[in-house]
């Protein structure tokens, strides 16, 4: 029987683990997520309208973007299963590329689908061309964005994560020029707004699809034998995710559009508060990420110990890293808001959110822990189930309800989000706890 210390070292050291494998990952995610945060710090300095065109044009061309990433996030947990095996697996670095790219294609034609029935979404007629417009140009940025994840999830799979963070940080320093530039016609550039901002966002995809490739050019040496097989099992792995992120993403953008419906200053204030929880949502985040290349090591291993004490670390980082951050939002919420704005409407319209998203941050944490296990053991239906019900049969609903009904529109609607998370923390701890038990039933069953 553990001691109390001995089980705190073993976590300690595991912790540490994930720590250091998440650290430049989290930086990368920090970085692309601060690329968005350029986005809205600029757009919200131009005009109102700018910040509410882009956070509705946003919403709608994230969805697919993240749906399309689901796809790809089967990557690193499906290449770490087959290396716990100790299978060949460089050689499946030109499917990879195939992949991403073909995906890249279904997607932007989706969104130009999209583009062509906009005028059904019923916004506000100071967005709708501006709508228009961002997602006309962003749209090409489908095919990069798309390779350079699935690059960085197959590098991440060898725990190769320096590189790639690196370039999405210098991501941030490029977009913040180019949207200063564009948007505002500053050194010689022509005044574009938000357009401007579009162009940026094309530029700063593409240039972080061909800079990771030329990184990965030795991995194309090879060919290998297993391709449909991998393409499979990546698409079997891979789809419940999209659609789980689909929903997740689904949610927030249903909300968007829906306050959009409302006022410029009510999708703006939206913006920030999403902006500022995502910023956050990049620890756990990251940490769910090392999680699914360790557990997923460890599964192809057969490492039951290992997956359970991964899993585990993972859940306490989480729930650590939300208590020390909910400090903030306790104690300096309107200087948080004011970092994207200065219209003092828009801060007095978002503060009363900010004690609807301590709820929120704090159960999404966990929850995503738990998805970062169960995409390492391959078993990501029970994600997309979960997110499907969480969003589409609670949290929306909810919302709609609180807005419509009773007039409580921001608020209610971040109500409906926090109710939202809840619900997934609940079912989806549940489920890893009941795959892992089974798991180490299965392992007994076949020991001699």
């Amino acid at each position: 029987m553990e001691s109390l210390t001995t089980k705190f070292q073993i976590y300690k050291n595991y912790s540490k683990d994930l720590i250091k494998l998440s650290a430049p990952i989290m930086a990368g995610n920090l970085a692309n997520m601060l690329i968005n945060v350029g986005d809205v710090i600029v757009a919200g300095r131009h005009s109102t309208v700018t910040l509410g065109a882009i956070s509705v044009a946003s919403a709608i061309f994230m969805t697919f973007m993240i749906a399309a990433v689901g796809l790809m996030a089967s990557i690193s947990p499906v290449v770490s299963n087959l290396r716990g095996e100790r299978k060949t697996t460089k050689t499946l670095f030109s499917a990879t590329v195939k992949y991403s790219l073909f995906t890249g294609l279904l997607f932007y034609l989706l969104i130009r689908f999209v583009i062509g029935h906009i005028e059904n979404i019923g916004l506000a007629p100071d967005l709708y061309p501006l709508v228009i417009e961002y997602l006309d140009i962003s749209s090409w940025g489908m095919f990069g964005g798309l390779l350079f994840v699935a690059l960085k999830e197959f590098l991440q799979a060898y725990e190769i994560v320096y590189f790639p963070n690196l370039i999405t940080i210098a991501q941030i320093f490029l977009n913040l020029f180019l949207n200063i530039a564009l948007v505002f016609g500053m050194w010689g550039f022509p005044q574009l707004g938000v357009k401007g901002l579009a162009i940026a966002s094309l530029i700063v995809r593409t240039f972080g699809a061909l800079a990771i490739f030329l990184y990965c050019l030795p991995f194309l040496k090879g060919r290998s034998k297993r391709v449909k097989s991998y393409i499979k099992e990546l698409l079997k792995t891979g789809w419940p995710i999209s659609f789980a992120l689909f929903f997740e993403f689904l949610g927030f953008n249903i909300t968007a559009v829906l306050v959009g419906k409302f006022s410029s200053t009510l999708a703006a204030a939206h913006n920030i508060i999403i902006t500022i929880t995502s910023i956050t949502y990049m620890f756990p985040m990251s940490v769910s990420n090392a999680i699914a290349i360790k557990v997923g090591f460890a599964n192809g291993e057969k490492n039951i110990l290992n997956i359970k004490r991964y899993s585990l670390a993972g859940i306490y980082l989480s729930v650590i890293f939300m208590a020390i951050n909910a400090l903030l939002y306790v104690f300096f919420p309107e200087y948080l808001l004011s970092l994207f704005t200065n219209d003092s409407k828009v801060i007095l319209t978002a503060l009363p959110v900010m004690n609807i998203v301590l709820y929120y941050l704090f159960f999404d944490g966990i929850q995503c822990s738990c998805v970062g296990s169960l995409k390492g053991l391959k078993d990501t239906k029970p994600i997309m189930l979960t997110m499907g019900i969480a969003y589409l049969l609670i949290g929306i609903p909810i919302g709609c309800v609180l807005a419509f009904k009773f007039n409580i529109v921001l608020l209610g609607f971040w109500i409906g989000l926090a109710m939202a998370l809840f619900s997934a923390c609940i079912i989806s701890s549940t489920i890893l706890m009941n795959k892992i038990k089974n798991i180490q039933k299965t392992i007994a069953y076949r020991k001699p």
